[in-house]
């Protein structure tokens, strides 16, 4: 990994995403455009301007989850040094997940539909799930494999693990890959509200999403993106590139148990886990660090937390970034990986904001309170999402 871009509800720019989640500072909010439902607050990117960013007729072709991956990955080529116009297109492939799409857009065009309005011309390549890698494609003249990574909320760590199998093959030179998802809209608000997925604290939003807390209720929804430069290390030194860290494994897997929840035992997630290991070539004993996905669901987080007590027990330290920016959907496992990459760079865990007391039924060293310096030699970051899918990714530094 030699770029990193993000923006969050925390900030735009991986800087001012570290540094929120390094204080454990939450950014859910009450949201106004989310009046009247059972659940009306969520976590949200601050102060974005698509038009000042992006100039007005990118930002009027895109939806609001590829704004924010423009911006993400601009910022990722611009920490690698990277100019477009300078490289072989035919060797660079774009990879970003997506769990929703242009769901934002969707919305909109219905609403206008069913008032009598006509829609916008523009109205499918703005929604649908490949055109953000299609989009980023065409901007940046990046003429290799061009697709998006469509895994619930495991699609952008599975956008980084396909990136680095294009190049440990060959395909491609140079692989931008993350996650972008812009759902914080009323129809998913609603919906997730519906399945009882979602915190009901709207009292005090900011204390509502509360990974492996023994008081969680459910997560809070939240948007953003990552995006990630990839390449191989030879390459990364010839043209004189600072590399962040490397992908020395990644694992996926299916629960094959039930539609939204998780296998009982997280079976899927430890096939996932190993296979990032053996590929890694490490052992369970190697591993300093996890960067858990942990929604702060009851059932989701006591699973995963099981089985890391099980695997790991206490050897290895356990965050969740959750807890201050809420649940990215599918941008979630490229924001988490990007934030465990900048873990291992500074030899710090971030804290699990709003933990007040850990679950009695997981016995993990989760780390609270305060950002720990650490050793951190190999880490893992974990993905899962509906449809029983698991990603995760083994990163260490360069």
């Amino acid at each position: 990994m030699t770029g990193i871009g993000m923006v969050s509800s925390a900030g735009i720019g991986a800087d001012a995403t570290w540094k929120s989640v390094l204080a454990g500072q939450p950014t859910a909010r009450t949201n106004p455009d989310l009046a009247g439902l059972a659940v009306d607050f969520a976590c949200q990117v601050p102060d974005f301007d698509p038009v000042a960013r992006l100039g007005a007729n990118l930002a009027r072709r895109t939806d609001r989850y590829s704004q924010l991956a423009f911006v993400a990955g601009a910022e990722a080529l611009h920490m690698a040094g990277l100019e477009p116009e300078e490289w072989d297109g035919t060797r660079v492939g774009v990879i970003i997940g997506t769990a929703f799409g242009g769901v934002t857009t969707l919305e909109n065009q219905v609403t206008r539909l069913v008032g009598g309005h006509v829609v916008a011309a523009t109205t499918v390549p703005m929604i649908a799930p490949n055109m953000l890698a299609g989009q980023l494609s065409l901007h940046w003249r990046a003429n290799g494999p061009s697709f998006a990574a469509c895994t619930a909320c495991a699609s952008g760590a599975t956008a980084i693990g396909l990136g680095t199998q294009l190049l440990r093959t060959g395909a491609c030179d140079l692989v931008l890959a993350g996650g972008s998802d812009a759902a914080v809209t009323r129809i998913i608000a609603a919906a997730f509200a519906r399945m009882g997925a979602l915190s009901s604290r709207g009292q005090t939003p900011a204390l509502a999403s509360r990974p492996f807390d023994a008081a969680r209720d459910g997560f809070v929804l939240s948007e953003g993106a990552a995006v990630l430069v990839l390449e191989r290390r030879a390459q990364a030194a010839a043209r004189r590139a600072t590399a962040l860290a490397q992908v020395v494994g990644y694992g996926a897997s299916a629960d094959a148990h039930h539609i939204t929840e998780p296998h009982p035992q997280g079976n899927g997630l430890e096939y996932a886990t190993k296979a990032a290991l053996a590929q890694a070539h490490a052992a369970m004993a190697d591993v300093d660090h996890i960067n858990a996905h942990a929604t702060s669901t009851p059932k989701g987080d006591l699973v995963e937390g099981g089985l890391i007590s099980r695997l790991f027990g206490r050897r290895a330290t356990v965050t969740s970034v959750k807890g201050v920016l809420g649940h990215t959907m599918g941008a979630a496992g490229a924001i988490e990986a990007a934030l465990t990459v900048l873990a291992i760079n500074e030899q710090t865990v971030p804290p699990t904001a709003n933990l007040e007391r850990l679950d009695p039924q997981i016995d993990a060293d989760v780390v609270v309170g305060a950002a720990r310096p650490q050793r951190i030699q190999l880490a893992l970051s974990n993905s899962s999402g509906f449809g029983g899918q698991n990603a995760v990714l083994a990163l260490a530094p360069a």
